[in-house]
């Protein structure tokens, strides 16, 4: 686990992490009504600070609110605002190495009953030290007793706090039986991704991964892997994915902003091929961590100053 760092944007103006506070009966945490987005920020020495796919995530904070009916975001926030509020929130905090930020918008209106348009809102955003949800040398996996919450129930495309309930039980569960992470299958029993990153495989040197109607959040890094895997002329196919896929598979590994490119080597105690890293995993890795610090080709990484 990891603290936020000193300073947080938070009411339209940095304050102290301690003074950045919501109401007990606001609906962000009565309901767990409020989205956010996560990216990463890559320090280079003293003098560069970079950020992964900002517009991307500015962009998924205005969908997920699109979504979910709150209806301010997009009139108050624009793009440029957003790399604004970044960069003064990085400088006032001045990382030494790497950081994730976390921006939040929560409707913090006041027992409104269970609505949201027109509700008040306020956006968070903290600085926190970039440190992975995941182990980075080898997942071990269990199947998750709990199934995937339907897009038709709460979206999958829309990162809404409160739907993180079910990723807490699902990864509660898997630590309780010491395990690293859970497999959320959905309703009809295809794999849909852990409890916070998506899955990948790979068979006979085809990359493998559920597609976006399988109930699963459509990642950033998801589709950075997805390019960059295509650029390596590595065949991608998206389709719905049975579990015993994963039990036969040469290779697995999840990502995420939190979780990287991450090997699984386990999965409900079976090894993944040989139980090593495998090639294509590498390679992405190795690719993925390249675009993280410095991208002219996609246009991916945004100066901070």
């Amino acid at each position: 686990m990891a603290d936020p760092h000193s300073h947080v944007y938070f009411g339209d103006r940095l304050v102290p992490t301690r003074e950045a506070t919501l109401s007990v009966a606001s609906s962000a945490v009565l309901y767990g009504l409020s989205v956010y987005t996560v990216f990463p920020v890559h320090v280079d020495g003293e003098s560069r600070r970079t950020a992964f796919r900002l517009r991307d995530h500015y962009r998924r904070l205005v969908e997920s609110c699109k979504i979910i009916g709150i209806d301010r975001f997009a009139d108050e926030w624009s793009f440029d605002r957003f790399v604004s509020v970044t960069k003064e929130l990085v400088a006032a905090n001045a990382p030494k190495s790497d950081v994730f930020v976390r921006a939040t918008v929560h409707v913090d209106a006041t027992i409104p009953g269970t609505r949201v348009r027109g509700c008040h809102t306020t956006v968070s955003m903290f600085v926190y030290d970039a440190t992975p949800i995941v182990p980075q040398d080898g997942m071990r996996l269990k199947t998750s007793m709990w199934r995937r919450i339907p897009d038709d129930a709460i979206p999958s495309r829309a990162k809404v706090n409160g739907a993180y309930v079910n990723s807490v039980l699902a990864k509660q569960d898997a630590i309780d039986a010491g395990y690293d992470d859970a497999i959320f299958l959905d309703g009809n029993g295809h794999v849909c991704e852990l409890s916070a990153a998506n899955i990948f495989l790979v068979r006979g040197g085809t990359l493998i991964t559920p597609d976006v109607s399988c109930d699963i959040l459509d990642g950033i890094n998801r589709r950075t892997l997805l390019t960059l895997a295509a650029e390596d002329g590595i065949p991608v196919v998206e389709r719905a994915v049975d579990l015993t896929e994963l039990y036969i598979a040469d290779e697995v590994f999840a990502t995420g902003t939190s979780a990287g490119v991450a090997p699984v080597l386990e999965v409900d105690g079976r090894v993944v091929g040989d139980g090593l890293t495998g090639p294509v995993c590498q390679a992405l890795r190795k690719r993925h961590t390249a675009a993280l610090r410095s991208d002219e080709l996609h246009g991916w990484v945004s100066d901070l100053g």
